[in-house]
């Protein structure tokens, strides 16, 4: 099945429907029910984008005491095309989420966005850079399926070349893998590799208060959509102007999801992500005398020799520790097991979706 057969699916196809989600959607057509994209969640209500224009519609019927399951900014769902009010019915399998451990005693998650690309992690240059902090953004952002980015606003506050480039190479090796792009929203510089970058797919805008996440989607839209506050000149942190997700199409093609600041930003069962962005001490541990070696005090351990030859920072390697035990103290208050099964089926639908657009640009 392709997405002609829905009258005026090209109307989502810049919100990034596709021939696999025409698929996924195939049971609802007969039922008479939209296709649509939610672009805004609020009180159990959410705003969908759908062939025949943005609806408001109620979360009643797939509101579960999951809150993993909820419906989330990024999902595409089945809508009822009329009523008062109208109910979301179900939404499509995800391909990938966005997720992080809530704040709370009961160490819920809390999904962020629902299938995303890009995670683009914004970092502030007006303010000393948190390596520990932008490695914890790239776990999660690893962990959810999508693809990272750094980026590195307010560059135009470091007008020294070098300086930028010092800094640039800092985050570089705290980002393995990871494409680490300067940006000035004030200058126009950068922008145009960036929303080349973002063109693919949808994105998630992530970042503390302060990091100019509001001012670079405004820069990358074309137009003050999104409400902007100066920031703290002592810490650069600033109030939260994003209360809300916001799927919002841009001009160059893509779609892209602004998010709140975040001050906290949990783990939530994301060892395979902490590997990723610690892969070189992955690689160093294969060389390791014991398999289940700890790095502490073992003799033989390659991650430790490591560090002695300064092949390997030591900050490195306790930035990796504290993550890892965070993450493991998580997964014990939690059911890890439905958990992995809910990850395994995202997962399963991102490579799913990949292969079939992969197919389609082949032909």
């Amino acid at each position: 099945m392709t997405s002609s057969v829905f009258p005026a699916a090209h109307a989502l196809q810049s919100y990034g429907w596709d021939d696999a989600w025409a698929d996924e959607f195939a049971p609802y057509v007969a039922e008479g029910l939209l296709a649509g994209r939610v672009v805004r969640v609020d009180r159990g209500q959410c705003d969908v984008v759908t062939a025949d224009g943005v609806l408001r519609a109620d979360t009643a019927f797939v509101t579960p005491h999951d809150p993993l399951r909820v419906v989330c900014t990024g999902d595409w769902v089945a809508v009822e095309p009329a009523g008062t009010p109208r109910y979301v019915r179900t939404y499509l399998p995800r391909r990938t989420a966005f997720v992080r451990s809530t704040s709370s005693k009961r160490s819920e998650g809390q999904i962020l966005a629902a299938n995303v690309d890009f995670a683009v992690v914004a970092v502030s240059l007006a303010v000393e850079l948190e390596l520990g902090r932008i490695e914890r953004f790239l776990a999660l952002a690893w962990e959810s399926g999508a693809q990272p980015v750094v980026v590195l606003t307010k560059a135009d506050l470091v007008p020294d070349p070098v300086t930028l480039g010092h800094l640039v190479q800092d985050v570089e090796t705290t980002a393995p893998g990871v494409a680490v792009l300067p940006v000035s929203a004030a200058t126009g510089d950068g922008l145009d590799v960036l929303a080349a970058v973002l063109s693919g797919g949808t994105t998630v805008l992530l970042g503390q208060s302060g990091a100019g996440k509001s001012t670079l989607a405004n820069a990358l839209i074309g137009e003050d959509v999104m409400d902007v506050r100066a920031a703290r000149d002592v810490d650069g942190k600033g109030r939260h102007t994003t209360t809300t997700r916001n799927l919002l199409a841009l001009p160059g093609g893509g779609v892209l999801i602004d998010t709140p600041g975040l001050r906290g930003v949990g783990l939530w069962d994301a060892e395979s992500g902490v590997g990723q962005v610690f892969s070189e001490i992955e690689e160093f541990a294969a060389g390791c005398r014991f398999h289940d070696c700890a790095h502490v005090a073992e003799p033989g351990c390659a991650v430790l020799t490591a560090v002695e030859s300064g092949a390997l920072p030591e900050r490195r390697l306790d930035s990796y520790r504290k993550l890892l035990r965070e993450n493991q103290r998580i997964v014990a208050k939690t059911d890890a097991r439905l958990r992995a099964e809910i990850r395994r089926d995202w997962k399963r639908k991102g490579a799913e979706g990949k292969a079939a657009m992969e197919a389609k640009r082949g032909r």
